[in-house]
């Protein structure tokens, strides 16, 4: 399992906060280990999902993840 976290630029509240976990929580394979204003740190298993797949899913959030 890896742990990464990602920054996300646009969330400013709970909601916001509630949206990107549910999207996350629906991928396999990925555990949410915090979601926060600004960021989201998950375990995933490289061999089965991709940094890529979570990246998506905050965008399916409404979200874009930044560097």
């Amino acid at each position: 399992m890896k742990t990464q976290e990602f920054k996300i630029e646009g969330m400013s509240c709970s909601h916001c906060v509630m949206a990107v976990r549910k999207e996350l929580s629906r991928l396999k394979y990925v555990k949410v280990s915090d979601v926060q204003i600004g960021s989201a740190k998950v375990e995933f298993d490289e061999n089965k999902t991709t940094a890529a797949a979570i990246v998506n899913a905050i965008g399916e959030a409404g979200f874009k993840v930044v560097n």
